[in-house]
């Protein structure tokens, strides 16, 4: 797929001769030749196309073996990849993580930063045990792979420098902000399309002055009075001197957490779910 033993390594973040070693410690495994050299390049055989298509089944195997033996035990334990969106981080999985710590010391939970766009994929390569996202996938369908749990929802809210015109409204329709500049998340991200859509179907093209896939960044330059900004509630920083308001009619997204369907018994993964539920606002 890459070609080359160096565009792996960058991929997988490893030097080239780890990847190197790895092969060649796959192929005394498994007996077999694994790659083929092409010129500089280099390309699978047709042995390790059939080891790649039964990666996913053996390592999902390999957990739920890993599983059925920690469940012998009364505790569960293990190691879980919690990955979840930027706001959902110190809203949700971070008093997750340390109720669990409380409840279960024996679970270690590795918490990455994702956006919903880059979640869901990643927890379908098995790069993100359990994810925190969102089920407002416009187009999309859902894998029949992966279970959902509803967690709850949070409300889309304009974000307004202190004292703005648009502050004296109980609730804001967005056609009232056409002309105005606007701060967004980075291009091709869930919140930059959820506002880009809603702006079109009220009426306008939004002017995007600043793209920030930070929200503390997003939130210092409308206190600045540069721009204005949607951003999901659970976004919006007390620290910083803005004004938030509901749009009407009103905008919420649904919060949920997503695994992929086990092969087995995974007490850790429903120790950290019970987590999140217990946590959330």
């Amino acid at each position: 797929m890459y070609g080359t033993v160096r565009a792996v390594a960058q991929r997988g973040n490893l030097s080239p001769s780890a990847v190197s070693q790895q092969l060649a410690t796959l192929e005394r495994e498994t007996g077999t030749a694994l790659i083929e050299r092409t010129g500089r390049r280099v390309r699978l055989t047709a042995a390790a196309v059939l080891l790649a298509g039964r990666s996913r089944e053996i390592l999902a195997l390999m957990d739920a073996t890993e599983a059925e033996l920690r469940g012998l035990a009364d505790e569960p334990a293990g190691t879980v990849t919690l990955a979840a969106f930027q706001s959902a981080v110190h809203a949700l999985a971070s008093p997750a993580v340390e109720l669990l710590a409380e409840r279960h010391p024996g679970v270690t939970v590795v918490l990455l930063e994702l956006e919903p766009h880059e979640s869901m994929p990643a927890l379908r390569r098995g790069d993100a045990d359990v994810i925190i996202t969102t089920t407002d996938f416009v187009g999309q369908s859902l894998d029949p792979a992966i279970d959902l749990m509803p967690i709850g929802s949070d409300e889309v809210v304009l974000v307004l420098p202190a004292g703005h015109p648009l502050a004296g409204h109980d609730a804001v329709p967005l056609s009232a902000c056409a002309g105005h500049r606007w701060t967004f998340d980075v291009a091709g991200s869930y919140m930059s399309e959820l506002a880009t859509r809603l702006c079109r179907e009220s009426g306008f093209e939004p002017e995007v002055i600043c793209r920030f896939n930070n929200y503390m960044l997003a939130l210092r330059h409308v206190e600045d009075g540069g721009s204005i900004a949607l951003l999901p509630r659970l976004a919006v920083d007390p620290r910083y001197r803005v004004t938030t308001r509901p749009l009407t009619p009103p905008v919420t997204r649904r919060i949920t957490a997503a695994v992929r369907r086990p092969a087995g018994p995974r007490p850790e993964i429903t120790a950290v779910l019970t987590a999140l539920r217990a946590a959330r606002p």
